[in-house]
């Protein structure tokens, strides 16, 4: 390159150089003129460019000339422009009052009317307490309208519970057995029927000690009659009840003197549950015919807290207490205190497991005329 290419690159890159200090002086020159112009808050947009003010409505024949452009003819539908898309949610996350969801709908449209009669059907209130469902025959139902008491110590059910009594060391007080439906009137509901059915019951009670040897064995064998309408619960029924010492503890305690004591009773209960969750109860029994010690009248009492709704793999708390009466005993009877957890199925049938006290004549007829004490921990599945 020559020096005379140096030269003219050196004069064009002057030229443009003083072109735009000249342009950005007169830039500079004209902002610093201008007059400064500040936007108060009341004249921002706010959120959705909704304007802050809008104009009275105390005419409406103004307001279609405040705004001609903001109020088209509807006498057109197809020259209508549509409305616009509006945001579904606010700022902070919540549902806009006019965005469809399932939590606005218009008060009497027919999704409004639908999620009315599915949160009926689904709130706990309605569905544990209504009685206005169709009543109807069903042969072998599922469900039980008068359940067995959560802390009963002669109830039918599958469960048991090692315990420590004081005189006797460790025992395992067992339950083999259930109650099933055979026969209902009423609603077509596994979890809270209501109307009349008709049961069946059976339940074996054996007692093995500590060394695993069968100590005695309890027989119940029932037909009880029962029925639901809204909180209340009542059952009529028979049940026979006998006992029978086992032949190893007969080896082992050979001056023990066996009873046959055996009950035929007639009994009655009635239930109310304060809310579904909460049961009070209240049962009679009258022997028609007895043997071996036992005496006509007993009577049972006592007060349960059992979430009633089917339970996630959580569970759920739970409470109960029951007292048992016996004439044989001079009515001393025993106490029976449970409390634990709990899981509920979709049809009602409950598994539960937690810690149980005993108090009182021993619930083992054999033994009837015995105070036994017991503490431990127990696992029972009632239908």
């Amino acid at each position: 390159m020559t020096i005379r290419h140096f030269l003219a690159v050196g004069v064009s890159v002057g030229t443009l150089g003083g072109v735009f200090g000249c342009w950005n002086s007169l830039a500079m020159a004209q902002m610093e003129a201008a007059p400064v112009t500040t936007v108060s808050p009341t004249q921002q947009m706010p959120v959705y460019g909704v304007p802050a003010a809008y104009p009275s409505t105390a005419d409406p024949a103004m307001a279609p000339a405040a705004y001609p452009s903001a109020y088209p003819s509807t006498s057109d539908r197809a020259t209508a422009p549509a409305a616009p898309a509006l945001p579904s949610e606010l700022p902070d996350g919540n549902l806009s009052p006019v965005a469809p969801g399932p939590i606005y709908t218009p008060y009497g449209s027919p999704e409004a009317m639908t999620a009315s009669l599915t949160a009926a059907r689904d709130s706990q209130a309605e569905l544990l307490l209504n009685s206005n469902e169709t009543w109807q025959w069903q042969i072998l139902p599922t469900g039980l309208m008068y359940k067995s008491y959560l802390a009963g110590d002669r109830e039918p059910r599958l469960g048991g519970q090692l315990v420590y009594e004081r005189k006797q060391g460790w025992l395992l007080d067992a339950t083999l057995g259930g109650r099933v439906g055979v026969l209902r009137y009423g609603t077509d509901n596994d979890l809270w029927p209501q109307g009349w059915q008709l049961d069946i019951e059976g339940a074996a009670f054996p007692r093995l000690d500590q060394d695993r040897n069968l100590v005695e064995n309890d027989y119940r064998a029932g037909v009880p009659l029962t029925t639901r309408q809204g909180p209340w619960e009542m059952k009529v029924g028979y049940y026979h009840y006998c006992s029978h010492i086992g032949d190893l503890y007969l080896l082992a305690n050979p001056d023990f003197q066996r009873i046959n004591y055996v009950r035929d009773t007639i009994i009655w209960g009635l239930a109310v549950h304060l809310n579904p969750d909460v049961r009070l109860y209240a049962e009679a029994g009258w022997a028609f015919r007895i043997d071996g010690g036992a005496e006509p009248w007993e009577f049972q009492f006592g007060a349960e807290f059992s979430p009633a709704i089917p339970t996630s793999i959580r569970g759920a708390p739970f409470f109960a207490i029951n007292g048992h009466l016996h004439q044989e005993d001079n009515f001393s009877g025993n106490v029976t205190v449970q409390t634990g957890w709990q899981w509920r199925g979709r049809t009602g049938h409950l598994l539960r497991i937690g810690v149980q006290y005993f108090n009182g004549m021993s619930d083992q007829a054999q033994f009837f005329d015995k105070s036994e004490e017991q503490i431990g921990m127990g696992l029972w599945y009632d239908f």
